[in-house]
């Protein structure tokens, strides 16, 4: 266990991420821009029933229009710092975020995860979060957050898959489109990043997919052993 009183010999704080691309195996996340709001918007139209929204504080989107209205916004902003992430076939995918940057503490989350259905369930979806998480320990940043509305059990699920140790939850955090809303806490730090890295590496892997681009083993199996603390929710 680690000694929370422990001495950090050199530490200084690392710098925000700058508004460049991102380049994976498969995705690119490319900073958001203008350009990229009709991609999205018809990829977001994948999901006719809205459901992809259902613990996002906006959205679904009716018209291009409705949506262009949100990006010009979003696409300025510097906290939460969004992303388009691009599939390898060039398409749009959805958008996903850098955001509670705080260099002093040396921390940062990924939230606004927005992934249409066509990047729900892909390598390219967990290779756009390892992305993020690989630039910000890589940057030097000592902690890495997830957090979700607690009733988002796919949600809490996905980030124990990714490596994420559960840290709790905080009751009534806010109010998202007039519902209460209990936030689940998960987090990796720099310790465990080493560890993380190699799973996810193995995992992407070729070799770990068959001709029909089903997972040989399992990123949960691989990453299990790494988490600190279990979702008990999750059974």
């Amino acid at each position: 266990m680690l000694d929370p009183k422990r001495p950090v010999p050199g530490w200084s704080p690392p710098p925000l991420p700058p508004r460049t691309p991102i380049a994976g195996r498969y995705v690119i996340l490319e900073p958001l821009r203008r350009e990229h709001a009709e991609g999205l918007h018809e990829a977001f139209r994948e999901d006719s029933a809205g459901a992809m929204w259902a613990y996002l504080p906006v959205g679904p989107h009716a018209t291009l229009g409705a949506y262009e209205a949100w990006l010009e916004e979003a696409r300025l902003a510097w906290d939460p710092l969004h992303y388009a992430v691009r599939m390898a076939d060039g398409r749009l995918g959805g958008t996903l975020s850098l955001m509670r940057i705080d260099p002093r503490a040396g921390s940062v989350e990924t939230g606004w995860l927005t992934f249409a259905p066509r990047l729900q369930r892909t390598r390219e979806a967990t290779e756009a979060v390892y992305r993020l998480m690989e630039w910000s320990f890589e940057a030097g940043y000592r902690r890495f957050e997830w957090k979700c509305d607690a009733a988002n059990l796919p949600s809490r699920r996905a980030a124990q898959r990714f490596g994420f140790s559960f840290e709790g939850v905080f009751r009534q955090a806010g109010v998202v489109k007039g519902r209460n809303r209990d936030t689940a806490w998960f987090a990796a730090i720099d310790s465990d990043w080493p560890a993380l890295r190699a799973a996810y590496e193995a995992w992407l892997e070729p070799e770990n997919f068959d001709a029909e681009g089903r997972q040989k083993r399992s990123l949960a199996e691989m990453t299990s052993a790494i988490l600190a603390a279990r979702d008990p929710a999750l059974g």
